[in-house]
C-alpha cells in the first residue's frame, strides 16, 4: 500500500439549512456530538514533493496522519478540513470536498479543505495533472494515484468516527503571542516599491536587520469539550510553516512539531493545525535555514499555543449557536495568462520540466476561470468565535482586515484553501513588485476588492 502525506483534520457540523449561503440556526439548545478520528498517511519514498519543483522523498523524517473531529447536531454536516500538503488546486480540491461530502451525507458546498502548506509533501491538483499527461509528463508533478489513496482513506476514517460520537457541551477560544518566529517577507525601500524579500530561510544581514512588518503575532485557538474533557484543539497562525526544505526528507516542518509537543501536553484533546493567511508572511528573519533551528522555531510556537490554551474562554454551545455562510466569488484572472500562449509554451520539449509543470498549472487555472468557475468562500460560527474559510497563499493584510469588520467577534482565518490561484496580494503590492506578486500569483490587482466585500458579506454582524 502506497500513502500519500496528508494530516486532514475534519470538523463536521450538523446544522438546519442544506445547500450554500446563509443559513438559518438550528432550534436553541438542540445538542451537538463530537467525535474525533486519525489515520497514519505518509508517503511513499520516491513521492514527488512541492509541484515537483524540490528533490523527491528519500526519507520519512515525520510520520503525518489524517486526523479529524466531527459535530453531529440536527440536520446535514459541515466538513472542515487541514492537509499536511503544500496545496490541493482545482479539481484536486474538488475531489476532497467531493469524497468527504460523501462519506458524511452532506453536499460539497459544506465541506472546506486547507493545506497546512509544509513544503516537503505532494501538492495535489488532478486539472494540472490531465494536461501534464496529454504532453506526455503525467506524474512528475505529483503521484495521483497516492492522492486518491489518501483522499479515500481520509473520507474513510471520517465515516468510521461517526459512531463513536459523544455529547458536546462547550467551545473554547483564546489567543497567545508568538515570539520571534513570523516575519513580513516584503521589505519595502524610501519609495514604497518591494527591494528585498525576506524568505523562509534567509541569511542576508541586511535583510534580517529590517523590521518584523506586518505580521499578526498572535496564534488563535478553538476547542471543543465535553462537559470537563477537551476532545479537540483548532490553532490558527498565518506564516509559512517551513525552516528548510527541498532536501528529499517528508516533514510537517515546525509547525507539525509544535503541534505535536501539545498533544503530549494535552493527550485528551486531538490537536489541529490551520495555516492563516502567511503568504507574505515568514520565518526568515529568525531563520538562517540550518537545521537545528527547527525545534528552535516550533517550541516558540508552541508557547504561543500553551498561551492561547491557557488563556481560553469556554462557554456553553448548542447546534442552535452554530451556523455556516458561503459567498461564491468569481477572481479576476490576470491579464498576463494567455491561454494560447500558455498552450505553446507548454508543448516547448526544450523547457525544462519544472518551466513546463508551472505553465500547466498557469493553464490549469486560466480555463478554470474562463469556464466561469467561482471559489466557495465560507464562515463558520460558533457562538462568538466566527472562523474564515479562505483560498490561495492569501496575505496576511486579508486576515488583519476582516478582524478589524467583527472586532466584537472572537475571528480566525484558515487560508490555502484551493490553491489554484497562487498567491493573493493586496491590490497596492502588485505596483510595489517582489516575488509574491510575479508569476507566483494568477489572480489580477482587483481581487482584494472582491474578496474584501465578500468577506463583510460571510460575517454575521455581531
Amino acid at each position: 500500500m502506497r500513502y500519500a502525506t496528508l494530516l486532514a483534520a475534519l470538523i463536521v457540523v450538523v446544522s438546519p439549512s442544506p445547500g450554500s449561503g446563509s443559513e438559518s440556526p438550528a432550534a436553541p439548545g438542540s445538542v451537538l456530538k463530537i467525535a474525533t478520528f486519525q489515520a497514519d498517511v505518509t508517503p511513499p519514498l520516491g513521492s514527488p514533493l512541492c509541484h515537483g519543483s524540490v528533490a523527491p522523498a528519500k526519507e520519512i523524517v515525520d510520520r503525518l496522519s489524517a486526523r479529524g473531529i466531527v459535530l453531529i447536531g440536527s440536520s446535514e454536516p459541515l466538513v472542515l478540513c487541514a492537509v499536511d500538503w503544500v496545496a490541493i488546486s482545482n479539481e484536486g480540491h474538488d475531489a476532497f470536498r467531493q469524497s468527504l461530502a460523501e462519506a458524511v451525507g452532506t453536499p460539497p458546498e459544506r465541506v472546506a479543505v486547507h493545506t497546512v502548506h509544509p513544503h516537503d509533501t505532494p501538492g495535489v491538483d488532478f486539472t494540472t495533472e490531465a494536461i501534464l499527461a496529454a504532453d506526455g509528463i503525467g506524474g512528475a508533478m505529483f503521484d495521483p494515484e497516492v492522492a486518491r489513496e489518501a483522499i479515500a482513506r481520509s473520507a474513510a476514517a471520517a465515516q468510521r468516527s461517526l459512531t463513536g460520537a459523544v455529547p458536546l457541551s462547550h467551545v473554547g477560544y483564546g489567543r497567545g503571542r508568538v515570539e520571534q518566529v513570523a516575519s513580513n517577507r516584503r521589505i519595502l525601500g524610501p519609495d514604497g516599491k518591494c527591494v528585498m524579500t525576506r524568505m523562509s530561510s534567509c541569511r542576508n544581514e541586511a535583510a534580517r536587520a529590517a523590521p518584523e512588518g506586518t505580521i499578526d503575532a498572535d496564534v488563535r485557538l478553538v476547542s471543543f469539550w465535553a462537559g470537563q474533557r477537551p476532545v479537540a484543539s483548532l490553532t490558527y497562525y498565518a506564516c509559512h510553516p517551513q525552516s528548510y526544505y527541498g532536501r528529499g526528507g517528508v516533514s510537517y516542518d515546525f509547525m507539525g512539531m509544535a503541534r505535536a509537543m501539545r498533544e503530549r501536553e494535552v493527550p485528551d484533546a486531538l490537536h489541529i493545525h490551520f495555516d492563516g493567511a502567511g503568504g507574505n508572511v515568514a520565518a526568515g528573519k529568525y531563520n538562517d535555514g540550518s537545521p537545528e533551528n527547527r525545534p528552535i522555531l516550533a517550541a516558540r510556537l508552541a508557547a504561543g499555543m500553551k498561551a492561547a490554551w491557557q488563556s481560553q474562554r469556554k462557554v456553553a454551545i448548542t447546534a442552535g449557536d452554530v451556523a455556516w455562510n458561503v459567498v461564491p466569488v468569481s477572481l479576476p484572472l490576470r491579464d498576463e495568462l494567455v491561454e494560447n500562449s500558455l498552450a505553446k509554451g507548454l508543448a516547448d520539449e526544450s523547457l525544462d520540466l519544472r518551466a513546463r509543470v508551472r505553465l500547466a498549472r498557469d493553464l490549469a487555472w486560466t480555463r478554470r476561470i474562463k469556464s466561469g468557475h467561482e471559489i466557495p468562500l465560507a464562515c463558520l460560527r460558533l457562538g462568538p468565535v466566527c472562523i474564515l474559510h479562505m483560498p490561495g497563499e492569501l496575505c496576511v493584510e486579508y486576515q488583519l482586515a476582516a478582524q478589524k469588520m467583527r472586532p466584537e467577534l472572537f475571528v480566525c482565518m484558515a487560508a490555502y484553501g484551493d490553491d489554484g490561484m497562487g498567491y493573493i496580494c493586496t491590490q497596492i503590492a502588485y505596483s510595489q513588485g517582489g516575488y509574491e506578486t510575479g508569476r507566483v500569483s494568477r489572480v489580477a490587482p482587483q481581487v482584494e476588492a472582491v474578496l474584501t466585500e465578500a468577506m463583510d458579506r460571510l460575517m454575521p454582524d455581531r
